[in-house]
């Protein structure tokens, strides 16, 4: 028996089809499916992929259905035989199926206005076919037409699978026939993000403020994600009005960085490699790197954000040592004493390349990245980190974990955040990427140039 919803609170997500179950494609219409979602108020309460199998998909949504108040089904609406979402949805819901002359009639004309030859194959009479009691849902930019189904007091919405075709019609729903269904609340969240901790210690630390936060009205909500070189603690609230909703989010935040100090580097969703940039652009400042095992990636994450020659001056892939000596001018007898991974030569390195590029800041890397190469002294995963500036030269030891990309991005984290902390004025901070084991800083030296 189908009712009316009165409001719509909470949705579901699934995205239909065989080819996101395998390693070539990408689920990404659930990204922004929430996120205009969440706009209006509506929380995404569980999201899946199922494959083209009708007993697999009618199973995903008899359990789905019952977990929200709407459920979007993205894909499986094309004319071919492993097209199921629409059988599947009318079968479930016992809602026959018949054919919409009047779409039959705007899908022949369309394949006659491409100029393909001959008749409209048959099969595409498929994407003709509308449950009993559905609305269809026009597609301005493809042959598939949406749906949108009333029943047992929830709202089921398929939508075609290609992003281009999917966010204009679910941009109109949202505008058109969701919003008048919520509560008029919007659903905000901010990006707390840190470095410098472990996951359970920044959960620990945090305690006393969940606790605070759960038992106001509304609450905040908060997640928090271990992520690579980083930890992220994504907190939301649902309010009427978007300005207070604000002034939450961000009073809370400020609670996290009372806490966690200056681990805290953005607020707001910020990436360690914008937040670098922006101190430097603000003060008119310059850096330089010297990337030995990083081979280019801390000064490539810089130059991915937009206005980045403003700052950044040069940048050397000093692999080998000789490079090391004649490029940069790191003494041969450091290299010998103490090994090219060392916090000296990694000095070296961040002076020399800030004085061959004239750079206000000069950064050396220099590590073992594996997966071999690696010493009981020095095993994989041990890299040295400097930061040279006009005051002098600062260094750490780190031990990352991880296959050799991971160690790479931690090793390029732990530059970021060096030069992020003495712009900052935190320069003996602890600074070693959330789930890593490092020594606590190690030297600081006068500036030697």
């Amino acid at each position: 028996m189908s009712g009316h919803v009165s409001q719509i609170r909470t949705a579901a997500l699934v995205a239909v089809g065989s080819e996101l179950l395998g390693t070539t494609r990408l689920d990404t219409n659930s990204l922004y499916l929430t996120d205009q979602l969440n706009r209006v108020g509506i929380e995404v309460v569980c999201k899946a992929v199922v494959g083209d199998n009708r007993d697999d998909c009618a199973q995903m949504v008899r359990s789905f259905v019952e977990r929200a108040d709407l459920l979007v089904m993205c894909g499986g609406l094309g004319p071919t035989d492993d097209d199921v979402t629409r059988e599947v949805v009318a079968a479930v819901f016992d809602r026959p199926l018949a054919e919409d002359l009047d779409l039959t009639a705007r899908l022949r004309a369309r394949y006659a206005a491409r100029g393909y030859a001959g008749a409209m194959p048959e099969n595409n009479r498929r994407q003709a076919m509308v449950p009993r009691g559905a609305d269809v849902i026009a597609n301005a930019a493809g042959s598939a037409p949406g749906l949108w189904l009333e029943v047992d007091g929830r709202v089921v919405v398929l939508l075609p699978g290609p992003p281009r075709e999917l966010k204009p019609m679910f941009a109109t729903l949202v505008e058109e026939r969701l919003r008048p269904r919520t509560d008029g609340a919007s659903l905000l969240r901010v990006v707390v993000k840190l470095t410098g901790r472990i996951e359970s210690q920044v959960d620990e630390t945090l305690q006393p403020l969940y606790r605070e936060w759960s038992a106001q009205d509304p609450p905040i909500g908060a997640t928090i994600l271990a992520a690579l070189g980083q930890i992220e603690l994504h907190l939301s609230v649902r309010h009427r009005s978007e300005a207070e909703a604000r002034a939450r989010l961000l009073a809370a935040a400020t609670e996290v960085t009372g806490l966690l100090g200056s681990d805290v580097f953005s607020v707001d969703g910020e990436r360690l490699e914008e937040v670098v940039g922006r101190l430097l652009a603000s003060r008119g400042l310059t850096v330089a790197a010297a990337e030995s095992c990083t081979g280019g990636l801390m000064t490539s994450r810089l130059t991915d954000v937009p206005g980045s020659s403003r700052y950044v001056r040069h940048a050397v892939v000093a692999y080998a040592n000789d490079v090391k000596t004649t490029v940069l001018g790191v003494d041969p007898a450091l290299l010998e004493a103490h090994g090219a991974v060392s916090e000296q030569v990694a000095c070296a390195m961040a002076e020399g390349i800030r004085a061959v590029a004239g750079a206000d800041f000069g950064v050396g890397i220099t590590g073992i990245a594996g997966p071999d190469g690696g010493t009981p002294a020095k095993p994989v995963g041990t890299v040295a980190v400097a930061v040279a500036e006009p005051r002098g030269t600062r260094s750490r030891m780190f031990r990352f974990h991880g296959e050799r990309d991971l160690v790479k991005f931690q090793a390029s984290q732990a530059g970021l955040d060096m030069v992020r902390r003495v712009l900052q004025g935190h320069p003996s901070a602890p600074g070693s990427a959330a789930g890593t084991l490092a020594t606590p800083p190690s030297t600081a030296r006068p500036a030697s140039a």
